[in-house]
């Protein structure tokens, strides 16, 4: 009960983010033009710092197989939610952004710093592993779906910074290196801007709209339902059925935050793609936003369930 309530206050801090962004654009400070500036930031220099982060730490053959794990768990993750999603796509006619939306969560911007605050910053390695699919999957299959694009351009994602520092990261971790102590803590100190950049942004795109407005969207209390409860609830089960706790001596922990990545609130990548490629932002970042609120409830109430199974 103890780590759910303080699940609850971490998101609760990126919720009031989302309000100063909001509030930046209503008294003018800023413009919603601003955001995809910020976007941009986010996007191409704070990710790749929040991913070369990550890898910063002393291998050892017990780290490594949590982290196998860990991969293991976010690719069994994506296999369930990307064709439950195309599934459930054609019953409810869901929009490419909504198809996005369930499969992909907050999982970078929110993750970390929830790990490191509920469990301790040693935990924050086994985020790599499903942050790093996530993105390899966000940037090719994601970023497709959302622009309505059919086929894969393999020199972009390749050449992709963000696919690029992942690859970077797993070679500099198994490989024993570690970045100089200055560039190191630089690196770090970028990396740690992404949940509050990205909070920020969303309220951006949200200070043009009506509050009460955005809750009368009635389609999205349908995707937060199946995003924040139904896919997580899925997510345990399968993780029980397959025998995962059974891999590794910490493997609780590990799939507690994949669990957590898994039930996260709907990814901010997803609203910065609809806005840079113009594919319905204002109503992505009310997904976004109306989902981060529920989350504050749903997230607790995930791992309380995770818990007592």
């Amino acid at each position: 009960m103890e780590l759910s309530i303080l699940l609850a206050q971490e998101i609760l801090g990126l919720f009031i983010i989302i309000f100063i962004g909001y509030l930046s654009v209503k008294w003018r400070i800023l413009t919603e033009a601003d955001s995809k500036v910020i976007s941009k930031i986010v996007l191409y220099i704070v990710c790749p710092c929040t991913i070369l982060n990550a890898f910063q730490i002393d291998f050892t053959q017990e780290k490594f197989m949590g982290l196998v794990l860990s991969f293991v768990a976010a690719i069994i993750v994506h296999i369930v939610f990307i064709p439950l999603t195309k599934l459930l796509g054609s019953f409810f006619h869901l929009m490419p952004v909504e198809k996005a939306t369930l499969i992909y969560s907050n999982a970078g911007n929110l993750i970390i710093p929830l790990v490191s605050s509920v469990l301790g910053a040693e935990w924050v390695l086994y985020t790599s592993g499903y942050m790093v699919v996530q993105t390899i999957l966000i940037w090719t299959h994601g970023k497709n779906l959302v622009c309505n694009e059919k086929s894969y351009d393999l020199k972009k994602i390749i050449g992709n910074i963000n696919v690029i520092a992942i690859g970077i990261g797993i070679i500099m971790f198994i490989g024993r290196w570690q970045l100089p102590g200055l560039l190191q803590e630089t690196v770090g100190n970028i990396g740690s801007m992404v949940g509050p950049l990205s909070m920020l942004v969303i309220g951006m795109l949200l200070g043009n709209m009506d509050l009460l407005a955005i809750f009368k969207e009635k389609r999205v209390y349908l995707i937060c339902l199946l995003r924040l409860i139904v896919y997580p609830l899925l997510i345990i089960v399968v993780f029980q059925l397959i025998g995962l706790e059974n891999w590794h001596h910490d493997a609780n922990q590990i799939l507690l935050i994949s669990l957590l990545a898994a039930s996260a609130p709907a990814a901010a990548t997803i609203t910065q793609f609809a806005q840079l490629y113009d594919k319905h932002p204002g109503y992505t970042s009310i997904m976004n936003v109306m989902s981060v609120i529920f989350c504050i409830v749903t997230m607790p109430m995930i791992v309380y369930i995770y818990q007592i199974l």
